[in-house]
């Protein structure tokens, strides 16, 4: 990032990262709909005849769930480690997320951000309320990938 564009810069805060996830939930479920039911009904398709409903209920259920990891999890990865530097929830209000320099992640970094994600989630969701508190508003897994969620001023 040039500098005078992190002059032009502030840390994101708590209240806007929020709506931006939510935003960005919306939208993974909606991809996650649009793909896995035209997968589901193939696969449920492929096994009449085969396999007893529970069979095919369990198979849909284990394809609706690591497609939904999947989906969500190049989301997020892919979007932060964009030109973009945010998914388009965060993208809406702004935001981008940065290395401390403020120049773009990598991709490694990304997804080293989107796995410490369950570390925050995994202690009551301290890990995500840190970022009300901390100097850089830096959640629990900000801080492990080396990140800042920075905002136009």
């Amino acid at each position: 990032m040039k500098e005078n564009e992190m002059t032009d810069m502030q840390y994101a805060g708590f209240w806007f990262r929020v709506i931006a996830v939510i935003v960005d939930e919306i939208i993974c479920t909606i991809a996650a709909i649009l793909v896995v039911l035209p997968l589901g009904f193939a696969l449920g398709a492929s096994m009449a005849g085969t396999s007893t409903i529970e069979e095919i209920k369990a198979a849909g259920e284990g394809l609706g769930y690591v497609s939904g990891i999947l989906i969500h999890w190049l989301y997020f990865t892919v979007s932060e480690s964009s030109a973009w530097q945010a998914t388009l929830g965060k993208k809406m209000f702004g935001l981008r997320v940065t290395d401390m320099n403020g120049n773009k992640i990598s991709f490694g970094k990304a997804n080293g951000r989107y796995w410490s994600k369950i570390i925050s989630a995994l202690i009551l969701l301290i890990g995500y309320i840190m970022v009300a508190f901390t100097e850089r508003k830096q959640g629990l897994h900000d801080i492990i990938a080396g990140t800042l969620v920075m905002k136009k001023a």
